[in-house]
């Protein structure tokens, strides 16, 4: 089929993720400004310099089936549980081809993980160890496998117009939807199932991200450990869990009736060029992305009145992003409703941009920002409006909104959605 630009509207949405175990859940979590961290228990935690984080509220070993679940890594766990209710709450009823809706060879899935299967790397590594190699699951190869949640939602979905896994570490979520995007605009795709996941709390990638001095060391208060913007921020809380949503040409949405949450805009994309692990720090990279999205699409600045910000909790990285926006937005920052999800959900790593693109969806749809929580001490650098302590109400009319993603590499990711 020859490029349409075909417009791309979002049909359905699920999530697991330390709030909650599905997305209404998370969203009442992100509404009451609760935070999902809480202290790491077990003796191979004890000596780390990091001992929280922010688990699963509910683990996927409850919710799947025991045969299912030991042949699927912890983050296609989380994967196919999101993908699960998205593809519910989007109105099918079965796999593609028994449900008629929608034919196998036009659905795609593409589902991104910036570190895949490391719990099951590391874990068969202590078996082969400790009790030899005929103890080493079979299992092990497809479960460590990057694209493994990819391929296991595309299994689930029977999605035969592709099955994608983007890499490109924090900003792997957001840039799986973006690509979904241009599968259904460029015609290879009516309908694409798209997100990212995470499962990488294990002593090893703790261990490594605080010897980067990375991450938040607050293991006394760990609710108060993840504080975008806060002049007491000292580096993320790693989180878990999935979000992944139904992506869908409206044309195909309108002819089987379907309800819709919001319309996709586009994404914009760029690379800093600058360093493997830190920001560019007057935030070049990023606002080369969001100028990208702006001239790659009909979004006017003036139209944009929430971002859920990428705000990992870090020194530099959370003032690199706002020097971008103001670079970019000018004035019209002024009236963005700014929103720090990672506050309460801890940094989901390539799974951010997928629980963080559900709650953009939501708050668009619902028409209120969420809060960001543990900013006692508002940086004098941030210059914009961050929502704190309560939920804020959105405007009513036509209105957009714009999730970041960024990642180590210095990958840029900007998604942009707009009201319906």
């Amino acid at each position: 089929m020859n490029s349409t630009n075909r417009t791309v509207v979002v049909t359905g949405i699920g999530a697991t993720t330390p709030l909650g175990g599905d997305s209404a859940s998370t969203w009442e979590g992100l509404m009451a400004g609760r935070s999902g961290v809480k202290p790491l228990e077990g003796e191979r935690f004890a000596e780390l310099p990091v001992r929280i984080a922010a688990l699963a509220a509910v683990d996927p070993g409850d919710v799947l089936p025991r045969p299912l679940a030991r042949k699927l890594d912890r983050s296609a766990q989380f994967a196919l549980i999101a993908a699960r209710e998205a593809w519910a709450d989007a109105g099918f009823t079965a796999k593609a081809g028994e449900d008629e809706s929608i034919a196998p060879e036009r659905l795609g899935s593409v589902i991104a993980s910036g570190i895949g299967g490391v719990i099951t790397l590391l874990d068969q590594y202590d078996v082969l160890k400790e009790k030899g190699v005929r103890r080493v699951s079979p299992h092990t190869v497809p479960m460590l496998m990057p694209n493994g949640p990819a391929a296991n939602v595309g299994l689930e979905v029977n999605a035969q117009a592709g099955v994608h896994t983007p890499v490109s570490a924090c900003a792997s979520g957001a840039e799986a939807i973006g690509y979904a995007v241009e599968m259904i605009r460029t015609g290879r795709a009516d309908v694409v199932v798209a997100g990212g996941t995470e499962a990488a709390i294990h002593p090893l990638p703790i261990a490594a991200f605080a010897n980067m001095m990375a991450m938040s060391k607050n293991n006394d208060e760990p609710q108060k450990a993840s504080r975008p913007y806060d002049t007491g921020r000292d580096g993320f809380v790693l989180g878990e869990g999935a979000g992944v949503v139904i992506l869908e040409s409206a044309e195909h949405a309108a002819k089987r009736g379907a309800k819709v949450y919001c319309e996709v805009l586009g994404q914009g994309l760029s690379a800093d060029a600058h360093h493997i692990a830190q920001p560019e720090p007057t935030g070049r990279g990023i606002a080369a992305a969001m100028q990208n999205l702006l001239d790659s699409s009909d979004l006017k600045p003036s139209e944009v009145v929430h971002l859920n910000a990428h705000a990992t909790s870090t020194p530099q990285g959370d003032i690199a992003e706002i020097k971008a926006l103001r670079k970019v937005l000018g004035d019209d920052l002024d009236h963005v409703a700014i929103s720090a999800t990672k506050s309460m959900t801890g940094h989901l790593l390539g799974g951010a941009g997928g629980i963080e693109t559900v709650a953009t969806v939501l708050a668009l749809h619902h028409r209120i920002a969420p809060p960001t929580i543990n900013v006692d001490d508002l940086d004098e650098a941030v210059e914009a409006d961050v929502v704190r302590g309560e939920p804020r109400a959105l405007p009513e009319g036509p209105i957009a909104a714009i999730n970041n993603s960024f990642g180590f590499g210095g990958h840029n990711v900007v998604l942009a959605f707009r009201s319906v």
